[in-house]
């Protein structure tokens, strides 16, 4: 019996029909729009809903849903904390799914979780015990398997490394969102862009054609493959960052492989070299000695192959 994969993003929702040996049967992707509050609840509602009958009409049963939520799973309640969706501080998300689900079971995770469940169950973590999903997107959280388990934390918040301190002096704009993702996350490159466009008077290059209230991270790495000057230099300060991140994880928990992955590697998985530099000059260096780092086999699906195996496991249970 068939299993359905959701995963749930700031921007975007994806669903997907996997068998129970992990293969990707179906697959679909909706735009969030300017939804916000019970309008994303209801627009999950309703997909999984449509996914059920539709495989009901190929005479199939979903036997399991697993969720991929990009926040904070309470697991006492099965409400869902998500800062890039608006209204949803406690959102009963699992109350919303099981009222189209019946009594198909549901099991909702993060999503850095899901990431590194992923890839141990079908991409470049397999047969390993301690790897960590560094995840890039429109923030930074880290899937972390330590000793053949999800490292969750007392709160289920382990893994938030955006918040990872790694320069200083403290400024204000760390507050809602970390020192490490204000610079280094999607949101965070645009942003150092703006910030060098607007402070360097005498910048003509590429971007300063573009209004910085538009101009976006994509912009920052076209402009980059032309040698825009302030592309090299907000790009350059993330791979420092994101070095001196891996370095601290790897100083840590010892990990047999660092996964980056997300929508930002993608086009910055050039850098894994330079990454690997930077992270050489901070690291434990016997830890450092053994790490690979490399970036996902599973992409944009890593969250949804993690859904899939938690429905799965539910559904063995």
């Amino acid at each position: 019996m068939p299993l359905l994969a959701i995963d749930l993003g700031g921007t975007k929702l994806a669903l997907a029909v996997f068998s129970q040996q992990g293969d990707l049967l179906y697959k679909e992707k909706i735009n969030l729009g300017k939804r916000k509050g019970a309008e994303v609840g209801r627009l999950i509602a309703a997909s999984v809903a449509a996914n059920l009958n539709e495989q009901r009409n190929k005479e199939e049963e979903i036997e399991a849903i697993g969720v991929s939520v990009p926040g904070i799973y309470h697991r006492d309640n099965g409400t869902v904390w998500a800062p890039n969706i608006e209204g949803w501080e406690h959102y009963p998300l699992l109350n919303e799914i099981r009222s189209v689900a019946g009594n198909i079971p549901v099991t909702i995770d993060s999503d850095r979780a899901c990431y590194i469940l992923g890839e141990w169950w079908k991409g470049v973590a397999q047969n390993c015990s301690d790897a960590i999903f560094v995840a890039v997107g429109t923030g930074i959280g880290a899937g972390i398997l330590t000793g053949g388990r999800i490292l969750r934390g007392a709160n289920d918040i382990a893994g938030a490394i955006g918040w990872m301190a790694l320069e200083h002096p403290f400024q204000h704009q760390y507050k809602d969102c970390g020192c490490l993702e204000s610079s280094a996350s999607g949101e965070g490159i645009a942003k150092m862009a703006r910030k060098l466009v607007s402070e360097r008077k005498n910048y003509r290059g590429s971007l300063r054609t573009k209004s910085l209230d538009t101009l976006s991270t994509p912009d920052v790495f076209k402009a980059y493959e032309k040698k825009d000057a302030v592309a090299e230099e907000a790009l350059h300060h993330c791979v420092e960052l994101w070095g001196m991140a891996i370095a601290n994880l790897i100083s840590v928990f010892n990990p047999q492989k660092i996964i980056f992955g997300g929508g930002v590697f993608g086009p910055a998985k050039k850098f894994i070299p330079r990454i690997k530099k930077e992270a050489m000059k901070w690291a434990q260096p016997v830890s450092m000695q053994y790490v690979t780092i490399e970036t996902s086999a599973l992409g944009a699906d890593a969250g949804l192959y993690g859904a899939a195996y938690i429905a799965k496991q539910n559904s063995n249970m």
